[in-house]
């Protein structure tokens, strides 16, 4: 039975352990490009002994970005950056992935230190995109515009370039964010998703710009590499997404060639007061979807001690723990997870240089 620090392999691709970083925004960039504040972020987690290493959510065209500060990779000119993000990680022992994104009706705002909120005119503001003209509400009441036929193909041939942008750049595993009300969640939801024609109202309809979407970028996308999704599986709040509807849209792109489902949870709209909140909370649910559907799992949100996480792993709820804010607490967190559980050679963990020092201790 495979624990926490145990290999593993998806496709041609091993991890040297159970444990990912998970996209975290850093709202950071400038025209999209990522810089030395995501070289550091990202590179200190792979440093710190983490098997897998994610880049945040990476809007695929403009206007998908959440806020003006967010990275992208709609043009050539962001290769490179992103080329030398990949190479640090993979020097230091992690696999390089990336997140594509588009922020759909949440786009256009501030970043969440300056209030969260959707930027107005003289902020630099844009025009908001969606499967219906409805607002999130709250802190962001501007209702998006509601996509054309003509819109919907763009974003998804804007999903297939960032793939294949992210594939030149060395990235060797592929996330699509279809979670967090963020574009695709919004499609998926009943709660966001209003249209009448084929892009809507039955389950089918909710699921098709999905399903498209993760074709597409499929045909693109080596067979040897994964190629993920971070799904909401419950919207917890009646006439939404469910659990059993999330099953069966995984099934369907399990059939299409989906590698691994990463399991998440809620935001399509600001209430919140249904989440079951607790430590690990995701985990039981992910075990469902793991077995039901078959397919490997990721799972994320208040994991935090080395045992939980190693028990969701030996304990087959999960194959991998992708963890953010124990990450952003610890960037050293596999390493002392490793000392923590005894397991193997903590120090293996560590580049040369603090392993020789360490160890002198």
């Amino acid at each position: 039975m495979a624990g926490l620090f145990d290999s593993f392999r998806l496709k041609d691709v091993t991890l040297r352990n159970r444990i990912g970083v998970a996209p975290m925004c850093q709202y950071s960039a400038e025209d999209g490009f990522p810089n030395e504040w995501h070289l550091v972020h990202l590179g200190s987690r792979a440093v710190g002994g983490a098997g897998l290493v994610i880049v945040e959510a990476t809007a695929v065209s403009p206007e998908g970005r959440i806020s003006p500060q967010c990275t992208g990779i709609w043009s050539d000119e962001h290769i490179e950056p992103y080329s030398h993000i990949a190479r640090f990680l993979k020097a230091h022992g992690s696999v390089p992935g990336i997140q594509l994104a588009h922020a759909g009706r949440k786009a256009s705002s501030h970043r969440p230190w300056e209030g969260d909120k959707s930027l107005t005119p003289d902020e630099g503001a844009w025009q908001p995109i969606g499967p219906s003209a409805v607002a999130f509400g709250a802190n962001l009441p501007v209702a998006p515009q509601e996509m054309t036929h003509q819109d919907i193909a763009r974003v998804k041939q804007c999903f297939v370039d960032g793939a294949e942008r992210a594939l030149t750049a060395g990235m060797e595993w592929l996330e699509l964010h279809f979670a967090h009300g963020y574009l695709a969640h919004s499609f998926f939801s009943p709660l966001a998703n209003f249209r009448t024609d084929e892009y809507g109202g039955s389950f089918d309809g909710r699921v098709r710009f999905l399903i498209e979407t993760f074709a597409a970028v499929r045909h693109v996308w080596p067979e040897r590499l994964p190629l993920t999704v971070r799904l909401s599986v419950s919207d917890w709040i009646p006439g939404g997404v469910t659990v059993e509807e999330s099953i069966e849209l995984v099934k369907r792109l399990k059939s299409e060639g989906l590698d691994m489902i990463d399991v998440s949870q809620g935001f399509v709209t600001p209430d919140t007061s249904q989440v079951p909140w607790g430590p690990a909370f995701m985990a039981p649910i992910a075990s469902r979807i793991r077995h039901e559907a078959n397919i490997p799992a990721a799972v994320g949100w208040m994991i935090d001690k080395p045992a939980q996480a190693d028990a969701i792993v030996r304990e087959e709820q999960a194959d991998l723990v992708l963890l953010a804010r124990s990450m952003l607490a610890d960037p050293y967190w596999p390493y002392h997870a490793a000392v923590a559980l005894e397991t193997g050679d903590p120090g293996a963990l560590l580049p040369d240089q603090y392993r020789f020092a360490l160890k002198r201790r």
